[in-house]
């Protein structure tokens, strides 16, 4: 009597590099063999899978909620065994161990070639701990991969880790110290995505802009993009996660010659206060800060700019949150995303005494974002009658003949759409489409 797989469900959670490891825990288990089989439901799997985040308060929040549900599976019967995965047990992992008994087993954010073996023992009844103090994991191309994104476009993570010493984040404790990844690697990696119908390439990591000077003695970001671009079939290849203080002259210069770089960065500032830049340890000033954003806009014509700002950092005054605001009012960012400051315990910041109460601190918020909607109003009233060259994601659910897409100046999952119609259009396909409308934070269009 043959033997019967084991049955494995995943539920992917935090931001997409997050999701890169949650495909290659996929790819890992689908490589292993016909042991495992992959479910779309936890309630029809025998061992379900969360790669959980950790990185602020509600992303916590979130993956307790998950396995407080997935637990709940198991006590009914529906499931068998429980692993959870990533930034949660990396930060947590023997607290959760002794506080949550239902839980078979806890690995950390590298150690996903030994998942097989895990996940077996897990299945013979064994609970297993497989957390590392000082995570050193790098992927590389060779390294088995399910793709999760839709097949025209995917993220490629080209370093891990970060080494910068922000006093309000934990990233570095959580994923270890920045490493980066070959170059050679990183390309091979893109070749084959590309040679599978891959048209978009997402270059993400902690700190992109540092790519490679742990490796190289040198920041090598521009030599890896020259060589991403030279790669036959790369369309649009994107910038996240670009740390302000590493964007340099060179780096700039590569963005704005070479065609197939989206004109688009996505450039995490924080705050512009200089007292709350050199308390968040963020190595920039507002000097430097508008100094760059000058040269981006001067040197690359139509460049969309996406930022991150946090509010009510500890000791933040009414007078420099109105600082922040006066500076996205002026600025007038392309895409924005504000955050409320979360107290993360081991940081800094935690300790600090000014903390601002969670009122204000919404309501610096609620402030902030009403702001930037304006703005990404009036930004895309200027686009009527303008032309995009549009990447088709998906057919919309709602309404007939209608797809939704999205121009260079939107990444996948956090940025804005098109909603578009006209004839012949297929999800993963680039069609020229005239605007016709705007939403707040959207567009809509009819293929040209």
């Amino acid at each position: 009597m043959p033997i019967m797989p084991i049955k494995i469900s995943l539920i992917s959670l935090g931001c997409a590099r997050n999701l890169v490891d949650s495909e290659i825990i996929l790819g890992t288990l689908k490589d292993a063999g016909a042991g495992f089989k992959i479910v779309d439901s936890p309630s029809s799997a025998d061992i379900a899978i969360v790669n959980t985040c950790s990185f602020i308060e509600d992303a916590k929040k979130e993956s307790i909620g998950v396995i407080l549900d997935l637990i709940g599976l198991k006590k009914s019967g529906k499931i068998k065994g429980i692993l959870v995965a990533g930034c949660l047990p990396q930060r947590y992992g023997k607290v959760l161990q002794k506080e949550l008994g239902e839980i078979d087993g806890f690995i950390g954010v590298e150690g996903f070639a030994r998942l097989p073996k895990l996940i077996n023992d897990i299945a013979d009844g064994k609970r297993i701990y497989s957390v590392s103090r000082n995570p050193a994991y790098l992927y590389d191309w060779k390294t088995p991969r399910q793709i999760l994104t839709p097949r025209h476009f995917a993220y490629v993570k080209i370093s891990e880790g970060c080494s910068h010493k922000c006093s309000f984040c934990v990233i570095p404790k959580i994923r270890g110290r920045h490493r980066s990844r070959k170059i050679e690697s990183i390309v091979e990696e893109a070749r084959y995505l590309i040679s599978k119908g891959v048209k978009e390439i997402n270059l993400v990591g902690q700190d992109t802009t540092l790519y490679g000077a742990d490796i190289y003695g040198r920041a090598a970001l521009p030599k890896l993009l020259k060589r991403l671009t030279a790669l036959e079939g790369t369309r649009w290849l994107r910038l996240m996660y670009a740390h302000p203080a590493h964007l340099n002259d060179e780096l700039i210069s590569v963005i704005s010659a070479e065609e197939r770089i989206c004109k688009y960065i996505d450039l995490p500032i924080q705050h512009i206060s200089d007292r709350i830049l050199k308390a968040m340890r963020r190595g920039t000033s507002r000097r430097s800060i508008d100094g760059l954003l000058t040269e981006l806009r001067r040197r690359i014509p139509g460049i969309a700019i996406r930022t991150a700002v946090i509010v009510g950092f500890p000791g933040e005054t009414e007078g420099e949150f109105e600082e922040l605001l006066d500076f996205v009012k002026e600025t007038r960012f392309g895409r924005l995303g504000a955050f409320v400051y979360s107290e993360e315990e081991g940081t800094p910041a935690a300790k600090a005494k000014k903390q601002i109460p969670e009122k204000e601190k919404l309501a610096r918020w609620n402030e902030i974002m009403k702001v930037q909607q304006r703005i990404s109003s009036e930004n895309n009233g200027r686009f009527i009658g303008s032309e995009f060259e549009i990447l088709v994601d998906e057919k919309e659910g709602s309404e007939k003949g209608v797809y939704l897409g999205r121009t260079y100046m939107d990444a996948p999952e956090i940025d804005g759409l098109v909603y578009i119609k006209g004839p012949g259009i297929r999800a993963g396909d680039f069609v020229t489409a005239r605007i016709t409308d705007t939403l707040e934070y959207d567009l809509v269009g009819i293929k040209a």
